[in-house]
């Protein structure tokens, strides 16, 4: 019975891997834009650095578990890390017209006995249009891909070629682009991620094959004023892997005093969440759950994800009409 289960739960968890967990799913996708798109970097002129920390279906074991930690800044004309380091004070000043910023985006991302650990630089660049804004990015993507010996439970007498005895660890690289508007009381961004397609061979002899799947990302969401201190923001994510299951989400968010939100979010598949959180001077706090309608899994609690970020900087240097979280 074991020589049977065994070869099902590998097929199973890497046609998850390929379909449904290559980019990790993101409930906030709202807090924290750039993890979807790298055009989204250093968007609203603040350095932000930002936690996330996710993990699916608890209750069970080897279920996905997502850490990240992303860093984004613009690099403004007026900043005060250029001013101090600038070498030659009595020279001639340059000028500096703030379009350009930068990112790094870390992550783990475990599933099963597959454990994605890795890394993304990205380079944005941003058009003033006035009352809106153009931005473009571009990430270089490079993680490593190893599984877990110690996730598998295999009997003295079977051998798989794929597990035992081969290359069991590699290191993949390719990359992501995107495009992001952002007006006063609205944003659209498209993505591609994984563009190369990057393919691998593992395992003994390289009988074991992974391969990066392009995906497609939209995004959009509008704000509006009901009250002096009550805003109310829907916004969706369409995800579009080109091998694969196309995913949608929908989100309402209710922000009062610019201080606290709570909503609802809706993933295809009969999904459902409930966020909120809360900002204490430059710290922002949020935490989500996602539960799953008429699930065949009973034990599990659900998935959780928690964030906190900081932003760092002077509100003076940001365009004004600009939305905050």
């Amino acid at each position: 019975m074991k020589k049977r289960i065994i070869p099902i739960l590998l097929l199973l968890l890497f046609a998850l891997k390929t379909n449904a967990q290559q980019f990790p799913t993101y409930t906030q996708f709202t807090m924290n834009k750039f993890v979807l798109n790298p055009a989204a970097t250093g968007v609203d002129g603040f350095t932000t650095v930002g936690v996330i920390a996710r993990e699916d279906w608890v209750g069970f074991r080897g279920t996905p578990r997502t850490h990240a930690l992303t860093i984004d800044s613009r690099i403004l004309g007026d900043s005060y890390i250029l001013k101090k380091l600038s070498v030659r004070k009595n020279g001639p000043k340059k000028t500096r017209s703030g379009n350009t910023s930068w990112g790094a985006y870390f992550f783990s991302d475990l599933n099963g006995p597959i454990d994605k650990t890795g890394v993304s630089g990205t380079y944005g660049y941003h058009i003033d249009l006035g009352e809106s804004q153009l931005s473009f990015g571009m990430s270089l993507l490079f993680f490593q891909l190893k599984i877990e010996d110690d996730e598998f439970i295999l009997s003295d007498e079977e051998s798989d070629d794929l597990i035992l005895g081969g290359k069991q660890s590699v290191w993949i690289t390719d990359a992501n682009f995107g495009v992001f508007y952002t007006a006063k009381n609205y944003y659209a961004g498209y993505s591609t991620v994984q563009i190369f397609n990057s393919s691998v061979q593992f395992g003994d002899k390289g009988k074991g094959e992974y391969k990066l799947n392009r995906q497609h990302n939209i995004m959009g969401g509008y704000r509006f004023s009901i009250s002096n201190t009550l805003d109310l923001e829907p916004s969706a994510l369409l995800k579009l892997p080109e091998e694969g299951i196309n995913q949608f989400d929908l989100n309402l968010k209710c922000i009062y005093a610019g201080k606290y939100w709570a909503g609802l979010n809706y993933r295809t598949k009969s999904t459902f969440s409930i966020f909120g959180g809360i900002n204490y001077d430059k710290y922002y706090f949020g935490y989500s759950f996602d539960y799953k309608l008429g699930s065949r899994l009973p034990g599990t609690y659900g998935s959780h994800e928690f964030l906190v970020s900081v932003r760092f900087g002077d509100t003076a240097r940001r365009y004004k009409w600009l939305n905050s979280y």
